[in-house]
């Protein structure tokens, strides 16, 4: 068999030039669908060797236009003869500011980018892979906007969150098809999308809500996404993952922003509630 074959939107930078490098590395051959010329050519110069032996194709794709997506996808079909994997990643930051003053066309924008892109993504895709014994994977980049009300511009959150459900919508209609759909949520990482990422963790704003003391990278979500695409996880589908650090795990951390947490003043013990017996407390011992 030939090798495998993926497309990838907005491959041309933060994420997705790391996805699409992540896939050259593996052997795979990758089309880079994105609205941004001058960010193809670089990519194709980075990587000029896959370039030239064609396991890499720049596809210039609005991903708001169904046209475009389906030009993407058919380049991928024409390269390897299928479709293995669609990584829909193409982004915005959108529409921002008071919901009384946003305007109707900034909201749609937002969404056609962020959503209706996915939607497209997910549809041209599976007609191609429904025909393949293997069916395909489709890797869908949410955020952990989605998760939470206050994670990131309210028409972004929004739009990231139709994108995680849609994963699963999609995921239980595909799968008899043998097409699996999943999610990634990126926490805060350093993309040109992303330039309040600092480059020191330590003192940084990021550093009281994340628990890992290091920034994330592009490299990250591209290892994730690799693993989604591949013969790894063939039993995985409608999920997402959180490639975030241990923000989302680490939840709203009102412990320590009340004072709540015993283990900020250095108490150690156990509370018994209501129960009429007396609470254990005693000072850390250990440094």
């Amino acid at each position: 068999m030939n090798a495998r074959t993926a497309v990838v939107t907005g491959g041309a930078s933060g994420i997705g030039a790391a996805t699409v490098a992540r896939f050259l590395d593996d052997g795979w051959t990758v089309v880079a669908a994105d609205l941004n010329d001058a960010s193809g050519e670089r990519l194709l110069a980075e990587h000029d060797g896959a370039a030239k032996d064609g396991r890499l194709l720049f596809a210039r794709c609005d991903v708001a236009e169904e046209e475009d997506i389906q030009a993407a996808i058919d380049a991928a079909v024409g390269a390897g003869g299928h479709l293995d994997c669609l990584v829909n990643n193409a982004g915005v930051g959108g529409a921002f500011g008071p919901v009384t003053e946003i305007s109707v066309e900034d909201w749609d924008y937002t969404f056609a980018v962020l959503s209706r892109a996915v939607f497209l993504g997910i549809k041209h895709a599976a007609r191609v892979m429904r025909g393949q014994p293997d069916g395909g994977s489709i890797v869908n980049v949410a955020s952990i906007a989605a998760l939470a009300g206050d994670a990131g511009p309210q028409s972004y959150s929004a739009a990231k969150a139709s994108v995680l459900h849609m994963s699963r919508v999609f995921a239980t209609e595909l799968g008899p098809d043998r097409i699996r759909v999943n999610c990634v949520c990126p926490g805060v990482i350093a993309t040109p999308l992303n330039p309040a990422a600092s480059e020191e963790f330590e003192g940084s704003p990021l550093a009281a809500i994340q628990p890992l003391p290091y920034v994330g990278r592009p490299e990250h979500l591209a290892g994730a996404i690799a693993f989604l695409a591949g013969p790894d996880s063939t039993f995985i589908t409608g999920q997402y993952l959180a490639v975030d650090g241990g923000v989302e795990a680490a939840g709203p951390r009102l412990g320590s922003i009340l004072g709540t947490d015993p283990r900020s003043v250095g108490l150690v013990g156990v509370n018994r509630g209501s129960t009429g017996r007396k609470a254990t407390v005693h000072r850390k011992v250990t440094p």
